[in-house]
């Protein structure tokens, strides 16, 4: 028996390869399934199931690519009812895998169709759960994300306390726990940096799982402090359940080089969004004007979803061309399939046919304390997410985490200078990008961002300012 995690950081996503004797299983694929493919190859396996947990909403699995590449069928638990083929497995069946079985837990709660898939070894003992985002390490699946009609919030947290209870808590406590995501994924509030445990650990660390919780402690505390999910999560939902164009034709599509001219045309003919991906002091240099900033090196394929939201959206791409696969593969990851192709030899090219670049103007963390020092009244935008700002920050900082910018846009001064932070210098680039293509040139960047700032003298506090926005 052979378990291999494949974890996407970028996604803080877990997918699983899981064999026994010559056969394989895949859970929660990525649209990119060539590195499954090559691993079952490799160890001469056949891929015998595709096993989905739910309708994934923060990416878009690679299910039905790896149904049709293997004849592998897809297999989902009670409830899915997705529109194309696929078995439908009954709440305690057994799967056979070489020498092992993988039991099917229908565990409802963070969604209705939610599964979880016990891996049993070739004694039939409890060996591991493939737990989606049922149960992740340090914290459990948000309860907001598959709302009906007639289910609410709380009626989804109460599945999840009877799933958890009756489903996985009973089970031994050196069961192994693969879940679907770690740190730094909007689908929970609170997980760990570890991105395998066990059930005992979690049933000792996890506040979800305390023995002494009630249903109704249950019930709030999971569903408090839940801050909006984003909004192409329900996108991604609908591909998953409906289907999608594979990966090859979206790489074909995104792959095509336009000339500066052709670029430009095509960027005002069909709206495209200019998405630069470059390096972060590449943008802040030079940039062609009302492009969108989301550096390839940072959390691109998520901000990206939360800054554009319309998986449907146009884009163009504005990079250094070694970039452009990798940044089609993500942005599929979670459905932006519409790229029309990239800028032919990158900001250099446009630059050479005598086309109109803008840049970010900046300060260092000192000179912004020297600044604050001299004028009090200096005004500054802190980016970051509510949390960080409650930990710390400047003295009267207007507070709009970026994630809601658009929104809040009329907080920003539009017939003033002001400054423009966030924790390290990549979220607020992106900051810059969407208030200069609604009109705002006055913001000053600063390098570094918090980091830098908590070294100098500036005015800092403890205290979330009563005045900030959130």
């Amino acid at each position: 028996m052979e378990v291999k995690q494949i974890y996407t950081g970028c996604l803080a996503q877990g997918a699983y390869y899981i064999e026994s004797d010559g056969e394989a299983a895949i859970v929660d694929p990525l649209r990119e399934v060539q590195p499954y493919l090559n691993l079952a190859k490799d160890r001469g396996a056949t891929i015998k199931y595709v096993l989905e947990t739910h309708f994934h909403a923060d990416f878009v699995s690679g299910h039905l690519t790896l149904a049709q590449k293997t004849g592998a069928p897809i297999v989902f638990g009670p409830n899915a009812s997705p529109e194309f083929e696929t078995h439908s497995a009954a709440d305690g069946e057994r799967l056979k895998l070489g020498n092992i079985e993988i039991e099917v837990l229908h565990t409802p709660g963070h969604t209705m169709e939610s599964t979880t898939y016990l891996l049993r070894d070739e004694t039939g003992k409890p060996h591991a759960i493939f737990s989606g985002d049922t149960l992740f390490l340090g914290d459990v699946g948000r309860p907001d994300l598959a709302q009906k009609s007639e289910l609410t919030i709380e009626d989804l947290a109460g599945h999840l306390f009877d799933s958890l209870r009756n489903k996985i808590m009973t089970l031994p406590d050196d069961t192994i726990v693969y879940p679907g995501h770690g740190a730094g994924s909007a689908c929970g509030k609170n997980m760990s940096k570890e991105t395998v445990g066990t059930l005992g650990d979690q049933k000792a660390t996890n506040y979800a799982l305390r023995a002494d919780m009630t249903r109704d402690e249950f019930i709030l505390e999971v569903t408090d402090g839940l801050s909006p999910p984003p909004g192409y999560f329900p996108m991604n939902v609908a591909m998953n359940k409906k289907g999608y164009d594979s990966i090859d034709s979206v790489m074909q599509r995104g792959t095509r080089p336009l000339s500066p001219e052709v670029f430009e045309s095509v960027a005002n003919e069909t709206d495209a969004v200019m998405l630069d991906i470059r390096a972060t002091h590449e943008f802040v240099e030079r940039h062609i004007p009302r492009s969108t900033f989301i550096g390839l090196a940072g959390g691109f394929a998520p901000w990206v979803g939360a800054m554009i939201v319309d998986v449907k959206q146009p884009i163009l791409l504005i990079a250094n061309e070694s970039q452009i696969e990798e940044a089609i593969t993500r942005l599929s990851r979670v459905g932006f399939d519409n790229v029309l192709g990239y800028l032919e030899g990158g900001l250099e090219a446009w630059v050479d046919n005598g086309k109109e670049t803008d840049h970010i103007e900046t300060a260092d963390a000192q000179a912004f304390a020297d600044s604050l020092d001299a004028n009090p009244q200096t005004k500054v935008v802190d980016v970051r997410k509510a949390g960080e700002f409650a930990s710390e920050h400047v003295e009267g900082a207007i507070h709009i985490s970026l994630e809601f910018l658009a929104n809040k846009i009329d907080f920003i001064p539009k017939d003033e200078t002001f400054y423009l932070h966030c924790a390290a210098g990549y979220r607020s680039l992106i900051a810059h990008s969407l208030l200069k293509a609604r009109g705002y040139h006055n913001a000053i960047d600063i390098l570094g961002g918090f980091k830098a700032i908590s070294k100098t003298d500036a005015p800092r506090t403890h205290a979330v300012c009563p005045s900030s926005l959130k």
